[in-house]
């Protein structure tokens, strides 16, 4: 790192956790971030922030007015643009030094594969069932941890998934059938709750990236907003889980 790295990453280096050896496994990281909306946000602009060497920004939409109360990537100015090319504009604004890679659709298939197999980690920040599936079970295939994050009302929730050999996937924890649509758009949320989880997220990625701490490894945080309570429940392998039972 050079002297203006040390500088601007110095109050983390600070911490006897990361120190320089923590800061420099950050800086040569590669994070894909899955949805470039409210809890994409944050989660993208604090590990930019952070140093993240490399962010992979997948997101298919556009900035609509009604995304501004609580995606704060994004500006009025922005309003039309794809959500990745916005972020993208955001991040580099805030660190120059930080490689954005903008992906403008909705990976699937081998497309999705390719994307996870070449990241340390995965951030689920998309707000359907469908794509929270499919990135659950790519990061299973290819072994890559992911951190899942998730708020609708007043309530979110946050768990990280190491997809080792024992331990537990998205997919123990939601049955593929007959899930209900817990969209935003469908059911409304109150606008700091997507930026309390998706810090949150940042920070389990962060903890898994430099290896300090304890992630939320098999362990789901439920926050309820209107009490501002949290609750820490234990979550267990499916033994027929069609994803990591095998």
């Amino acid at each position: 790192m050079d002297d203006d790295e040390l500088l601007r990453y110095s109050r983390q280096i600070m911490l006897p956790e990361i120190d320089i050896a923590g800061q420099s496994r950050l800086t040569q990281s590669r994070a894909l971030i899955v949805g470039l909306g409210g809890l994409g946000s944050p989660a993208a602009m604090y590990l930019a922030a952070a140093g993240v060497g490399s962010l992979l920004l997948c997101d298919d939409d556009h900035v609509d007015l009604s995304n501004l109360q609580r995606q704060i990537a994004h500006t009025t100015a922005r309003i039309g643009q794809p959500k990745v090319a916005s972020a993208a504009s955001a991040l580099q604004a805030l660190n120059p030094g930080v490689e954005i890679v903008q992906l403008r659709q909705r990976l699937e298939g081998a497309a999705l594969d390719q994307v996870v197999s070449g990241a340390d980690i995965v951030l689920d920040c998309c707000d359907n069932f469908a794509t929270r599936f499919a990135v659950n079970a790519a990061c299973h295939r290819h072994r890559k941890p992911l951190v899942s994050g998730a708020a609708v009302r007043w309530d979110g929730q946050v768990s990280v998934f190491s997809q080792q050999p024992g331990t537990g996937c998205y997919r123990c924890l939601y049955d593929e059938d007959g899930q209900e649509d817990m969209r935003c758009s469908h059911n409304g949320v109150v606008a700091p709750l997507v930026g309390i989880v998706g810090t949150v997220q940042a920070l389990e990625a962060i903890k898994v990236l430099t290896g300090v701490g304890e992630p939320l490894t098999g362990r789901l945080l439920v926050l309820d907003g209107l009490r501002m309570q949290w609750r820490e429940l234990r979550l267990q392998r499916d033994p027929a889980c069609p994803v990591c039972a095998s």
